[in-house]
Order: C-alpha cells, then sequence, then structure tokens
C-alpha cells in the first residue's frame, strides 16, 4: 500500500506542477482576480462593478490579494491549487469513510489517483476560477455529512454545517445550488432513518444563503446587478446539440478512469459495508452529481470544465462502489487505477496544447516558452515602457493583474465587459492610459450574446486608438489561444489625462 502512495503523490506533484507552471493562459484568471481585487479595496460585487457569478470568490480571494500583488499570476495559482488540494483530501476523506474500516485507505486512495493524477483536473483546480473553491466546499459538505448520525445533537450539529458548507458552494458557483435540494429532499424522504437530519440540513443550508446572498439582496443597487449578472447568462441563448454532445465527449476523455471505475463498480455492485448511513450518502454524492451535471447541461454552451467541481463526488461514489466490496485481491484494483490515471495523463492533448501552437502543414509549431512565462515577459516590458504606472488599456485582465495595474472603469469583465458603441468609442478617443496592450481578444467579443463584433466595428476601434497611440511592441502567439498582441504607447506623454 505504501508504494501505491508513493507513486500517487509523485505524480500529484509532477502533474500539479506542470498544472501551474506550463497550464495555458485563461482569460477567466484575469477578471476573477480582478474582482477579487476590487473588493480588498472596498468596493462591493454587483453594485460597483459588474461582475457575472456568485460572490464568495471574490469575497474570499480579497484576503490573498497580497499574494498575487507580489508574485502575480503564479502566485495566484499556486493559491488556487492549494484550495483544490484540500478539496481532494476531503473527497477522499468522504470515501474513506464510506466503507467498512478496512477497506478506507483502498477507496481514499483510489480518489486521490482518479483526481490527483488527472492532468485535466488538476489544471482547472489550478487556474484562478470558481472551480477549486467550489469544489472544497462541495467536499467538506459532504465529509461534514458522514457525520450526520440521526437523532443526536451531534449529528444535527455536523448536519447543520455540511449545509453550510454546499450553501457557500452555491455562493461560489450557482448551479451548485440543486446540491442543496438534492441532498435535503433526500434526507426527508429517508425520515424513518435518518429522522431529524433534514431539518438541521436545511437550517444550516439557509442560512448559508442568507449569508451569502441577504446583503446582496437587501441593497437596491447590488439586487439589480446579481439579476443583471443571471440576464447576462441567460441572453446568450441558443442551443447547440453538436457542441453539447461534444462537451460531454470530452468530459469523458477528460475522466476516463473515473468513468471506467464506475463501469466496474456497477457491474459487480455489493452494498460498501461503511456505518448506517455510508450507502446512503455515497448515493446522495451520485444523485448530486447527475442533478448539477443535468443543470448546467442547460446552459446554451456547456463547457465540459463546468462538471469539474463536482467530478470529486462521481470520484468518490466510484471508488465507494468498486473497492467498498470484498476484494480478494485489492492491489490489482490499485493497479488498474493507477495505470488508468497515469495512461490518461500521460496521453492528455493538454500536453501538446500547452507546448506547440498546432502545425503548419509538415511542421509542428513549437512554443519558445509557457504561457505564464511568456506574460511575466511582457509584463516587465510594460514596465520598462511606463515605470510604476498604474493603470493599462487591456481586455486581457492577466496583465492588468500581473503588472498590478488597473484597467478603465468598465472593463472589469475583461473581453467579456459590456460597453456600449457610444462608450467604447469615448474610451478610446480619451487615450486614458499610457500604455494599451490589445491582443486578438480586443472588441472582438459582443456581450451578452457572446457573437463577434462586426469587423468593421473593430477597425473603427483600431483606429481611434492609432490617432492617440503608437505601436511599441508586437507579440506573436500571445495568451489564450495565441493571439497577436499589441502594445501601444500614448502619443503624447506629457499630456495630463
Amino acid at each position: 500500500m505504501k508504494r501505491y502512495w508513493f507513486l500517487a503523490a509523485f505524480g500529484f506533484v509532477v502533474l500539479a506542477f506542470a498544472a501551474v507552471w506550463l497550464g495555458a493562459l485563461n482569460q477567466d484568471e484575469g477578471w476573477y482576480l480582478y474582482a477579487a481585487r476590487l473588493v480588498s479595496e472596498g468596493k462591493t460585487p454587483y453594485r460597483d462593478f459588474f461582475y457575472t457569478q456568485a460572490p464568495v470568490m471574490p469575497v474570499v480571494y480579497a484576503a490573498f490579494t497580497s499574494i498575487w500583488n507580489s508574485f502575480g499570476l503564479l502566485g495566484a495559482r499556486i493559491l488556487t491549487i492549494s484550495f483544490g488540494t484540500l478539496g481532494l483530501a476531503f473527497f477522499c476523506a468522504s470515501a474513506a469513510r464510506l466503507v467498512a474500516p478496512g477497506r478506507r485507505a483502498l477507496a481514499a486512495l483510489a480518489v486521490f489517483l482518479l483526481l490527483g493524477s488527472n492532468l485535466y483536473h488538476l489544471y482547472y483546480i489550478a487556474i484562478p476560477k470558481t472551480y477549486a473553491l467550489a469544489s472544497l466546499f462541495v467536499a467538506i459538505g459532504f465529509f461534514l455529512l458522514t457525520f450526520a448520525r440521526p437523532s443526536t445533537l451531534r449529528g444535527g450539529v455536523f448536519a447543520f454545517a455540511s449545509g453550510l458548507s454546499l450553501a457557500f458552494a452555491c455562493g461560489t458557483r450557482i448551479s451548485l445550488g440543486v446540491i442543496l435540494a438534492v441532498v435535503g429532499f433526500s434526507l426527508l424522504f429517508s425520515f424513518s432513518r435518518m429522522r431529524w437530519t433534514f431539518l438541521w440540513f436545511g437550517l444550516g443550508g439557509a442560512f448559508g444563503l442568507a449569508v451569502v446572498y441577504g446583503f446582496f439582496l437587501c441593497d437596491p443597487t447590488a439586487r439589480t446587478g446579481l439579476f443583471a449578472a443571471q440576464a447576462y447568462h441567460a441572453a446568450r441563448g441558443g442551443f447547440d446539440p453538436v457542441f453539447t454532445v461534444g462537451s460531454v465527449s470530452r468530459l469523458v476523455r477528460w475522466y476516463l478512469p473515473v468513468f471506467v471505475l464506475l463501469g466496474l463498480g456497477f457491474a459487480h455492485r455489493r452494498e460498501a459495508g461503511g456505518e448506517a448511513n455510508a450507502l446512503l450518502v455515497a448515493w446522495l454524492a451520485f444523485a448530486s452529481f447527475v442533478a448539477v451535471f443535468l443543470v448546467q447541461m442547460q446552459a446554451p454552451f456547456p463547457y465540459e470544465d463546468y462538471q469539474v467541481p463536482v467530478m470529486g463526488l462521481l470520484a468518490v461514489f466510484a471508488a465507494v462502489l468498486f473497492f467498498g466490496r470484498p476484494a480478494s485481491v485489492p492491489s490489482r484494483g490499485l493497479l488498474l487505477t493507477l495505470g488508468l490515471a497515469w495512461a490518461a495523463s500521460f496521453g492528455s492533448p493538454l500536453l501538446e496544447k500547452w507546448t506547440t501552437n498546432g502545425q503548419d502543414r509538415f511542421w509542428t509549431l513549437k512554443k519558445d516558452q509557457c504561457e505564464l512565462a511568456q506574460l511575466r515577459d511582457v509584463a516587465r516590458y510594460i514596465e520598462e515602457e511606463d515605470p510604476n504606472g498604474e493603470a493599462l488599456l487591456t481586455q486581457d485582465l492577466y496583465l492588468a493583474i500581473e503588472t498590478g495595474r488597473k484597467v478603465p472603469d468598465g472593463l472589469e469583465m475583461g473581453p467579456f465587459s459590456m460597453l456600449s458603441d457610444e462608450e467604447w468609442r469615448k474610451l478610446l478617443s480619451s487615450a486614458p492610459c499610457k500604455v494599451a496592450a490589445l491582443s486578438g481578444y480586443s472588441f472582438a467579443i459582443d456581450p451578452p450574446r457572446c457573437d463577434e463584433t462586426p469587423v468593421e466595428r473593430q477597425i473603427e476601434y483600431f483606429h481611434l486608438l492609432k490617432n492617440n497611440y503608437d505601436l511599441v511592441q508586437k507579440v506573436d502567439n500571445f495568451g489564450q489561444n495565441a493571439t497577436s498582441l499589441l502594445i501601444l504607447k500614448r502619443k503624447d506623454e506629457g499630456a495630463d489625462r
């Protein structure tokens, strides 16, 4: 058993390092961190700036702003994977709680292999999006639920705390709120066994939702902004069955070891031999995953990474189902899990994506450096052009984070910022910043539908910039999806703007 833990830890360290340092840049990293910075400055989401997600992440990350102020995006990624790793540990602990004592190490190790040796999973709990924090709250919630024994005050307290943690998960990603409903109603329908556990759980969930959303619902301006954020998502509209099927297909590919172990568990299904409520909690984990999966598949464009926060629930259920049954040679099951996890990560398309920019006919276009290193180099160049500058005109907000600069009001959502055509023209004509950094994402997305802005209008915006800025540097294959980055400097540096 020890050698498997050693191999699992080795795989985790190697893959986590790859995810943090080699992982591709994602536009969302910038505006999530920028929102947290604004909160650290005393501003309120929805009221003082537009923000499309639930409020917990910027509030939590605001306490750690000094980390990326000092170490840039790298520091933020290390912080994020720390949250994700803690969540992984709670998922492992939950699996151990749901099987008989003699199989606890097996179940925990299986979950650690399924998630901790999954390059895709580690990447998405390393980049500063909502996934790592949301998965942590989900993991804590289910871990606490394993202690919720019926008809005892101590069990009621654990049920209350479980509901509270899952409410915070909903406060990080709203779609996770369906877990509260699934668990709450399941506990109610299991009243004969679980007694008043559902009431304690419901009180914890209600209290958590009040803590998370109460202020924003009571403040008229914040409430309007919160509802506008949900309307923003709904306005994208449309449904593409090809994209939806492709999303499910990619999810299975990224988490193939989990689905294989799940299938084997169902094929040899026997009840787990843990505590009295273990089987119920295990099935609640599975039902919660299915519910969140179905809710998120209703999105106009249901990206497969939406499911990352609840993949731990599926991994726990698969491990309990497979390793919770009597096994004469458990090492074979561990060897299978290890082999599947490592093979899937070694063959992951992410490795190629992070090291190449596709192919030019016969020739592979290898990257000169990883995207994070390139970002740091560009940030140093901007600093040279504008020493100790405070503002940067950009929609690539990971540049604003890396350089420690602010962006003009209205651009807090990066490429998803909603400015009218008139507001864009006024902003660009005013040349508010000494330096501008514009990638292929600049002016390209027309939110909230996120259609492409007409090319003619994009050209007009660049012409407005040309009146006030000179091109000083062009960086090819920069950032997310390798577009060209134009660095421009204001012509009249002495103007008081």
